[in-house]
């Protein structure tokens, strides 16, 4: 089987000769070492080919880009019909820093809203076919519908945590008012997404309980994700979140979504749930995995040994996929992707 072949089979529920190994596109840079990994199996996820485009015709947007010493800024300026916005980013590696958000008083609502209600979407469903035509069996590729509407007010450039925790509890009338637009938006992209070339689609993520709340969860999350996967389940798709937090709080609303697979999911020792305990609370979903980020700092045979241990937790292989999700120390990461597919292949062995 290829790469891709394997980790396709896990997702539509069958199951392959061994647990997939996956790592974003972003996190191996293309070398000697990255292709003796592809040669064994690994398969690289492609979120950078997008099967939709957003269009503001009537916003303006420029930047300002600039040094304090070693360090780079970018002042984004967004100029919406009903006020202008800024934001001030730091780009360090493959992310950046936010220093600034949009919103930065009660006034900037109106523009906020503005700047959302302006959103047009056009396919791109060429480029997205010829780039996965292009890479071969290697990868796989994955859309996305990008952040659920109330996590965008979070994770999407617009509020930092604490404000928003302020803002919901003083202003929620406002915030609500940009949820619906968000909403609406979000209904659009449904079947753009479902008709695209795309197997299947990540819809947000990085939810943080202690901050969302369960019953926060349940009303502004779950119907979206059901919503999505109805749309998608019609055309053959699937439809995942990016949960890689703690998860035990959400674990039975989780559970009685229409998500097909769980992307990131990371396991304790960093988080508050095993994979054993996953497996039990989803039962019906994939699980797809983020290797524990701070095993990396282990030596290369804990490392091994954690990966076999970590597979042992569940019952069977069928609808488990190993991944790396987060960054890996740069001076370790070839000889830690090693030890992990050494582990799965001594546990295929088992």
């Amino acid at each position: 089987m290829t790469p891709r072949q394997r980790v396709e089979k896990v997702l539509a529920g069958g199951r392959g000769d061994r647990v997939p190994f996956t790592v974003y596109e972003c996190m191996v840079p293309q070398c000697a070492a990255e292709r003796e990994l592809r040669n064994r199996g690994l398969c690289i996820v492609k979120r950078d080919v997008p099967v939709f485009k957003t269009i503001q015709p009537n916003v303006k947007i420029t930047q300002n880009i600039y040094r304090e010493g070693e360090r780079q800024f970018v002042r984004t300026y967004y100029e919406t019909p009903a006020g202008t916005l800024t934001t001030l980013s730091e780009p360090v590696g493959f992310t950046a820093w936010q220093h600034e958000k949009m919103f930065k008083r009660p006034e900037d609502y109106k523009a906020i809203l503005s700047f959302f209600r302006d959103e047009q979407y056009q396919a791109t469903y060429e480029s997205f076919a010829a780039a996965e035509k292009s890479f071969g069996p290697d990868a796989i590729f994955r859309a996305g519908f990008g952040l659920e509407p109330l996590q965008t007010l979070i994770s999407g450039g617009v509020m930092d945590t604490q404000t928003f925790c302020l803002e919901w509890m003083d202003n929620r009338d406002e915030i609500l008012k940009i949820y619906d637009a968000l909403v609406a938006n979000r209904r659009r992209i449904y079947p753009l997404v479902a008709n695209s070339p795309a197997s299947h689609a990540n819809y947000g993520g990085n939810v943080a309980p202690e901050i969302i709340g369960l019953k926060t969860f349940e009303k502004y999350y779950v119907p979206h994700y059901n919503e999505a996967a109805e749309v998608m389940h019609r055309h053959g798709k699937l439809v995942g979140c990016h949960f890689d937090a703690n998860c035990r709080v959400l674990a039975e609303a989780i559970a009685g979504t229409a998500l097909d697979y769980i992307e990131a999911f990371t396991p304790a020792p960093d988080t508050d749930m095993t994979l054993g305990e996953a497996r039990n609370a989803w039962p019906d979903k994939v699980i797809w995995l983020n290797f524990p980020s701070s095993v990396h700092l282990k030596t290369i045979a804990e490392i091994r040994k954690t990966t076999v241990a970590l597979l042992n937790q569940a019952p069977a292989i069928d609808g488990l996929i190993m991944g790396i999700t987060e960054d890996m120390p740069p001076e370790r990461w070839q000889e830690n992707c090693r030890a992990i597919m050494d582990g799965l292949d001594e546990h295929a062995a088992l």
